[in-house]
């Protein structure tokens, strides 16, 4: 009964999020070597647990993809296990499906090997790995259990009393007042044991359920202030996630004061304008403190804001913190530096289905628009950028080190996700699983952190840009995409209606 009752447990836990809000599934383009894979992982919603991967190769020939789970950092990252290997579909030979457990909470990576034409590549794709929330057990599953535990208890007490009342009795003799008595006082006695252990039984599933609630995932917590000069300070609080109870050992322990830049920033903060999602800002406010940020806000329309604040741990740990904070009619400063703004209608007085978005230099931002979007469906999203005349602009330009980046929110507030052209993951977490990598990893549309390309007149970017993500669930979106050309970052925004 307790392992039966720890299974149903564990089988009944769904998920939040970690990075991200509400959009727990891993999306990541890039190249294994020579290959060019579409990489999908549904990171369990329990620890230990099974994570599902999908992954198409672009890139034809591919004979033999395997996977295997490692840390990111740490012995974990140089002592890897036996792989486990994907499955090509009947229908679709470039089309690999498999599954990995997720032993234990922490900054994980799932490393692919390609074996195809042109020999062998390796791609590792970041993963955090956590338990992401619990439920309720289901009632009718809940019934149907206390009935069995109401009939077990009974038969144990109507089996203790039958062994002194009848055993020593020969057969076809009733038996007596003096027996009928002792079993009485037996059945009395047994359903005292068998209280008493179901008592027990409870008494230990309860610690061992608040200990697992120990490890459920809790994000930092963010207060956001704004005092009368438009000075944002952004508070880090953590809630006390994954420390043990007295006696036991921590598994993985966060802290507060290793984040590491992610693309040259420690924070990258999203201003959401609410409820229309008519205005938003893409914000860099500065550490001043171990876990205090602090941003002068630029010019920005009155009203109330939710923030979403993307960070990254030193071991790879990627989370998105969020607050919300009401900024009155004040005089900010200017944009600066990779700040940027985007304002649109309000999502409730617009077509859900645009695909071009007139900028106020005159630019344009088109969506190639897939025909149908299906929630949990992998899409690579394009976008273009074009001047007034229609143009591929002659000075496009890397915005901190990437074709573009995109926010994918869902108007009801449940999601939020900020993807590169790389994918959902955190760039500095994918750095860091490429250097245990025995292959070297390239992404598309993303360039190393501190590369200097200024002198490279060669090259010409392109004007177009991808995204590779999965909406998480039916449901109407605004999507927030931002290019450069120049000096200028121009935020096109996109509206969807998913089924």
């Amino acid at each position: 009964m307790r392992t039966l009752r720890l299974t149903v447990a564990l089988t009944v836990l769904a998920g939040a999020t970690y990075a991200h809000v509400g959009s727990p599934d891993i999306y990541l383009d890039g190249k294994a070597g020579p290959y060019q894979l579409f990489v999908t992982i549904r990171p369990p919603a329990v620890i230990p647990g099974v994570a599902a991967l999908e992954v198409r190769s672009e890139s034809p020939g591919v004979r033999d993809i395997r996977a295997v789970p490692l840390a990111i950092s740490g012995p974990g990252a140089q002592f890897t296990p036996i792989p486990d290997e994907l499955k090509a579909s009947p229908q679709d030979a470039q089309f690999f499906t498999g599954s990995l457990w997720m032993m234990t909470t922490g900054s994980w990576q799932v490393r692919l090997t390609v074996d195809g034409p042109q020999g062998i590549g390796v791609l590792s794709v970041p993963v955090p790995s956590v338990a992401r929330s619990t439920q309720r057990m289901q009632a009718g599953l809940g019934t149907l259990l206390g009935l069995l535990g109401i009939f077990l208890i009974s038969g144990v007490v109507v089996m203790a009393g039958a062994a002194v009342r009848e055993a020593k009795l020969k057969p076809g003799t009733l038996p007596d007042s003096e027996s009928k008595r002792r079993g009485r006082i037996a059945m009395s006695i047994a359903f005292v044991i068998v209280l008493a252990a179901a008592w027990g039984g409870n008494a230990w599933w309860t610690s061992e359920a608040n200990s697992y609630g120990q490890r459920v995932y809790k994000p930092l917590q963010m207060k956001a202030a704004l005092d009368n000069n438009g000075i944002l300070t952004l508070t880090l609080v953590d809630p006390g996630w994954m420390k043990p109870p007295p006696g036991r050992v921590a598994l993985f322990t966060r802290k507060i004061d290793d984040l590491i830049p992610d693309h040259d920033h420690l924070m990258h903060l999203y201003a959401i304008r609410q409820p229309g999602l008519d205005a938003v800002y893409h914000l860099h406010p500065d550490l001043v403190d171990a876990r205090i940020f602090r941003l002068s806000l630029p010019d920005m329309p009155s009203g109330n804001y939710k923030l979403y604040a993307d960070i990254v741990h030193a071991t790879g740990f990627p989370e998105t913190l969020v607050a919300t904070v009401n900024v009155p009619v004040f005089r900010g400063r200017a944009l600066a530096g990779d700040d940027a703004a985007g304002f649109a209608k309000a999502w409730d007085q617009v077509p859900a289905a645009n695909s071009a978005f007139i900028l106020p230099d005159g630019y344009r931002m088109e969506w190639i628009r897939p025909a149908v979007l299906d929630a949990k469906q992998p899409i690579a999203f394009q976008f273009r950028l074009t001047d007034g005349a229609g143009h591929a602009p002659s000075d496009m330009a890397l915005y901190m080190g990437m074709l573009g980046h995109a926010a994918f929110v869902k108007t009801d507030g449940t999601v939020f996700a900020h993807v590169h052209p790389a994918g959902s993951i955190s760039m500095a977490a994918l750095l860091l699983a490429q250097q245990h990598s025995t292959a070297n990893t390239s992404m598309p549309g993303m360039e190393m952190t501190g590369m200097d390309h200024s002198g490279s007149k060669s090259a010409v970017l392109s004007n177009q840009v991808s995204f590779p993500y999965g909406f998480p669930a039916p449901g109407h979106y605004r999507l927030f995409v931002q290019m450069k050309h120049g000096a200028t970052i121009e935020t096109g925004i996109f509206d969807a209606n998913v089924n």
